[in-house]
């Protein structure tokens, strides 16, 4: 599969027309993303917004800023992801609604208003994401699209997770569920039941939960995607450790910094460097906890992480 993709990107380059040589590299972009390949995606997407620049097109810029921004979060590069999302929202702000294309099955509003929500929320701005999140699911309902206000719902529940509200989280996780489940959409659903297994677990429906996530997780990895899966491997973790179960949290959590040192997927790595912390901890090796409470620290300064910062810090006061 690489190599056909290897050879679909050098005859990409030979395409005169700017237009297709936009949707390849935007379809090699995808592709790589999906499957984790964080830094191809971080090159590709740097070429696709050079490409969009020169084109002129603010439907093409449009989408290439989105683009550009998602490898640079997911690689935990904050401040650089948040200015992209920026452009792409000061420019779609000038677009009248008429023009506003489906360049690619999706609103671009919605989609860039969702990545500046999660990545106010690392850079230590909780109300704020909260009230883009707020927007972009406002108009995902809006549009009336079953793809996009799934993906809305899914994104809403990672934001409430990440803000430790068990029953919003429950709420939007059900209703992504029943329409994941009426539209056919595996990838969405496999989130769902994941998310839902943790809201039900924040609230006290520990080992049936567990075995909820483990669910959702394996039928995500049927799908061949790669991406989330540190997070949901942090929530598998964080409700492992609710209930003392924490050899399965410690394996849960080298898993997930398994794939983080093999896709450089770093948005969440600091998180799971505090709940091995706090794992470690409940077998009462206090030194090794520490140790771990540091690494998140270091982690969230290096991202300019201010809530996972504060959460490490937490931890290592508590400690």
């Amino acid at each position: 599969m690489r190599e056909v993709f290897a050879q679909a990107f050098a005859l990409s380059q030979q395409i005169e027309d700017l237009t297709l040589r936009f949707q390849a590299l935007w379809g090699l972009s995808s592709f790589y993303m999906t499957r984790g390949e964080l830094q191809r995606a971080d090159e590709l997407t740097e070429q696709l917004l050079a490409l969009a620049h020169r084109m002129q097109d603010s439907t093409f810029l449009l989408e290439a800023h989105y683009m550009r921004g998602l490898p640079l979060w997911w690689l935990g590069k904050f401040a650089p992801a948040l200015e992209q999302t920026e452009q792409g929202l000061a420019l779609y702000a000038t677009q009248p609604s008429s023009s506003r294309t489906f360049l690619y099955g999706r609103d671009p509003g919605v989609y860039h208003t969702a990545l500046a929500a999660n990545t106010l929320w690392q850079l230590g701005y909780p109300a704020q994401a909260q009230q883009r999140m707020h927007e972009a699911l406002t108009l995902a309902q809006e549009l009336s699209q079953p793809f996009i206000l799934a993906y809305a719902l899914n994104v809403s529940c990672v934001i409430a997770s990440l803000r430790r509200e068990g029953e919003a989280v429950q709420e939007w996780a059900e209703t992504v569920i029943t329409l994941s489940t009426d539209h056919g959409f595996t990838f969405f659903l496999a989130w769902g039941v994941i998310l839902q297994g943790w809201a039900l677990a924040e609230r006290g429906q520990g080992e049936e939960r567990i075995a909820q996530i483990r669910q959702g997780l394996a039928a995500y990895q049927a799908t061949g995607a790669e991406l989330w899966q540190p997070y949901f491997l942090v929530l598998l973790a964080d409700a492992c450790g609710k209930i003392g179960q924490r050899e399965e949290g410690l394996t849960a959590v080298a898993e997930a910094l398994s794939m983080v040192n093999k896709n450089e997927e770093r948005w969440c790595e600091a998180e799971l460097y505090r709940l091995k912390g706090e794992l470690i901890l409940q077998s009462g090796s206090r030194q090794e906890a520490e140790a771990c409470f540091h690494t998140a620290i270091e982690v969230a300064c290096q991202q300019s992480a201010k809530s996972w910062e504060l959460r490490a810090a937490t931890s290592l006061a508590r400690l």
